[in-house]
């Protein structure tokens, strides 16, 4: 598709909106994970991807010439998925601090290379030789990336039975008014973009499906955390909510249920047939 020529007033209040939300979306999630100094649930593999994608994205936006809000929205994307991405690996993976800000460092400077270079080549190849294919491939590549990030999402919601685990809500509704708010002003624009119009509708989508299978869960287990509530304990100390939670699907590579530290050391304890009952009808409670 041609560089836009001309940007109706409407598509930069909609486009300022929406890099305002994409902005200040991951930055819920940072101060959770820097709250909790936790990232579980967060797949490391979705924050690099997702980053990855800003190099493409953001030398599609400039070439294309969309409104300046858009232009500077994967800039911002694409430096705090990098955040997380960093956090992930010092909270999880136990990297050293140092090492997490050094290679931080090194990947912005390379993506920031990289996107210069990107848009130098795609205006030569436009402009000069009027080839509009590169230009095509580097958004459909910006596309996969954004989109392969979310791939391990399913697998954690199979993985808890529906629910979501470390990743913050309020990141996920700014994330949705940005999708749709940068779609909006695509919309408003003069000539409609279909490859980044698609883009923001499948994230707006995937966001609100993470909402609706969380919700699942709420309802699917309103019984147990009414017992839990009873009880005085977290959902995730509750033997019968632990007991719900671990009859979910097991993957091929983790068919094996976690093993206590004292059925480590005692592997011939007998379950009792009280303890049985209790597990049986906490399964039919629930189910």
């Amino acid at each position: 598709m041609a560089p836009q020529t001309s940007i109706p007033p409407a598509a930069n209040v909609l486009g300022t909106i929406g890099t305002v939300f994409w902005c200040v979306q991951l930055l819920p999630q940072i101060y959770r994970s820097y709250r909790t100094k936790s990232t579980e649930g967060v797949p490391p593999a979705m924050m690099f991807l997702w980053s990855a994608s800003g190099v493409p994205f953001g030398a599609y936006a400039i070439v294309q010439n969309f409104n300046i809000p858009i232009q500077i929205q994967p800039q911002c994307f694409c430096l705090f998925c990098l955040v997380n991405w960093g956090q992930c690996m010092y909270y999880s993976s136990k990297w050293k601090a140092r090492n997490v800000f050094l290679i931080c460092t090194a990947i912005l400077v390379l993506d920031g290379g990289l996107q210069g270079l990107l848009v130098w080549l795609l205006r030569k190849a436009y402009y000069e030789k009027n080839l509009e294919w590169p230009l095509t491939l580097i958004g459909a590549l910006a596309f996969i990336l954004l989109i392969s990030g979310y791939i391990p999402i399913p697998f954690e919601l199979i993985k808890r039975r529906g629910r979501v685990v470390g990743i913050d809500f309020l990141f996920l509704i700014i994330d949705w008014f940005g999708a749709f708010f940068s779609l909006m002003s695509l919309v408003a624009q003069n000539t409609f973009d279909p490859l980044f119009g698609t883009l923001y509708a499948l994230c707006a989508f995937l966001e609100m499906s993470m909402f609706v299978s969380h919700g699942i869960w709420l309802l699917r287990t309103r019984r147990v955390r009414m017992k839990c509530k009873e009880a005085g304990l977290e959902f995730d100390s509750h033997p019968e909510a632990l007991e719900w939670q671990n009859n979910g699907f097991r993957f091929p590579w983790n068919r094996t249920a976690p093993v206590s530290k004292d059925q480590e050391s005692s592997p011939d304890v007998v379950v009792s047939e009280p303890t049985q009952k209790i597990a049986s009808t906490a399964t039919e409670d629930c189910v």
